[in-house]
């Protein structure tokens, strides 16, 4: 489902980089002592380019995004571990054609940050969790790649992309969504109505809740195995089964996929 330019000279930072389309990128890190946890926060600032985007790259830990009247792009990760030394995982910024990206890097041998759908990050025995905040502006695309954790983008301005394996995904933005998950559902609340391309919603225990504008244009497939589906949306359905349906919205347009195994499906209208 994503969509990425190619990506030319990658420039790797652990606290800081500049250039491209960048300024001002800062970091700053604090160490906070706890009786049996330990902790430490990262933090990241600059500007990005509208149309551009922040990509959030983690493995354990929740990714919050949130609408912010400013211009820079500000993110905070925080790493927390009881039997582990937060320390031992990095926070790496990459700076590309399309953006930057930051991940939460773990000391496993092959593990590197890359953007989009390339790069690995993997953990084995090791409890740290890293929890990301992120302030986006508004035109600023945001990503959020987790695997144990849950992805929440609040009152965003700008396109979405959500992708984890374990844990809920809640959306809201004027822009265009499209998220993945495995073990959780998914509700998400789309402004915009003029897709350029399909868009898929896909989990498999888990319900999907999606809000649409009443004058969206798209060929809705939906699917579900122990669930129902059910719309607010005027439809009109070419195909319907128990476990499936197919129409059209408006005049039709690009494809909206709606996938779940384990629970029901629901269309709204904003």
């Amino acid at each position: 489902m994503n969509k990425w330019c190619s990506s030319v000279g990658l420039a790797v930072a652990v606290v800081a980089f500049s250039g491209c389309s960048l300024e001002a990128g800062h970091a700053m890190m604090d160490l906070v002592q706890g009786s049996q946890e330990s902790a430490e926060s990262f933090e990241w600032s600059g500007e990005i380019a509208q149309g551009d985007v922040i990509e959030i790259k983690g493995v354990n830990g929740q990714l919050v995004a949130t609408r912010t009247s400013g211009e820079e792009v500000e993110v905070t990760a925080t790493r927390t571990g009881r039997r582990d030394d937060p320390n031992e995982v990095r926070i790496e910024v990459v700076e590309h054609d399309c953006g930057v990206t930051i991940c939460a890097v773990y000391p496993r041998e092959g593990n590197e940050c890359l953007p989009g759908d390339r790069g690995r990050l993997s953990v084995r025995n090791n409890d740290v969790k890293v929890e990301f905040e992120v302030e986006v502006p508004d035109g600023v695309r945001f990503t959020g790649r987790s695997v144990n954790g849950s992805i929440r983008a609040e009152d965003l301005d700008s396109d979405v992309i959500a992708h984890t394996v374990n844990g809920a995904i809640d959306i809201s933005t004027n822009g265009r969504a499209e998220a993945e998950t495995v073990n959780g559902s998914i509700e998400a609340d789309m402004g915009r109505a003029d897709w350029d391309h399909d868009v898929g919603f896909e989990t498999v225990n888990g319900s999907i809740s999606l809000t649409l504008p009443e004058d969206v244009n798209a060929d809705v497939r939906a699917r579900t195995v122990n669930g129902r589906i059910r719309t607010d949306l005027p439809l009109t359905v070419r195909e319907v089964g128990r476990r499936r349906l197919d129409g059209r919205l408006g005049d039709g347009g690009p494809e909206l996929e709606l996938e779940t195994v384990n629970r029901s499906i629901t269309l709204n209208a904003r």
